[in-house]
């Protein structure tokens, strides 16, 4: 029997020891069009004895469908735990497709992750999004309106985590206003003035929220060494 390739052994860690996957962007956003892709989002465990060889486990893998990204678990509450916005969104996703028993337990750590990070990660990204937008408006004359859309929809997101202490993903009663953004029918000026009055609720929020000043980062651990021990000792990543 042939040795598998590096992308083949990857693709083979991802489809066997999954324990949750989802659908994010615009499907999960309530913002999809009939030209939008199926964005899929996913955490592996990988089987811990793999992590005694010399050479460790990915911390992700792209595939093996199209626009499929996972994380090996470690890798996705390291991230988690900093407030990283896209990695909150897949523990939230209305839209699930796998999740074994292992998913159904990190779902429910969701609110471990949360802390008052999520301003500085949600501010920054949206900062960074809208540079580039204005540096791509100065070259080109435009920016990429689908990417102003989903840097509103994440403001907006940052701004009720803050708020309510809880993260919502689906667009709601934004979701006329930001397709109206997407096909361009807004101004400049309109978007800039609806980012500038995003960022202003950001840092009003961060004076008021409920969320703790850190995340409970023993509790994930604790959880993640529990994994571990549970898929040496059964065989499996998934129960």
């Amino acid at each position: 029997m042939s040795r598998m390739s590096e992308s083949e052994a990857q693709h083979f860690l991802v489809e066997r020891h999954t324990i949750l996957s989802v659908v994010v962007g615009s499907r999960a956003f309530g913002l999809s069009t009939a030209a939008s892709d199926t964005d899929r989002r996913g955490v592996y465990v990988a089987p811990t004895a793999d992590f005694w060889r010399m050479t460790k486990p990915p911390t992700h893998v792209e595939g093996p469908l199209p626009e499929q990204f996972s994380w090996e678990v470690e890798r996705f509450c390291e991230l988690a735990l900093g407030a990283n916005p896209n990695i909150l969104e897949v523990l939230h996703s209305p839209l699930v497709e796998q999740r074994s028993p292992l998913g159904a337990e990190l779902q429910e750590l969701a609110p471990a992750f949360l802390s008052r990070r999520a301003h500085t990660t949600f501010a920054r990204y949206a900062a960074s999004q809208f540079t580039k937008a204005e540096n791509r408006r100065e070259r080109e004359g435009e920016p990429r309106w689908k990417h102003i859309m989903h840097m509103l929809r994440l403001m907006i997101s940052g701004a009720v985590l803050l708020e309510d202490g809880a993260v919502r993903i689906d667009a709601g009663p934004y979701r006329e206003r930001l397709l109206a953004v997407r096909r361009g029918e807004l101004s400049w000026d309109e978007v800039r003035a609806w980012r500038d009055d995003l960022s202003a609720r950001l840092d009003h929020a961060l004076t008021t929220t409920p969320l703790p000043e850190h995340p409970d980062a023993d509790r994930v651990e604790n959880w993640l060494i529990s994994v571990r021990r549970r898929s040496l000792t059964n065989g499996s990543s998934r129960t």
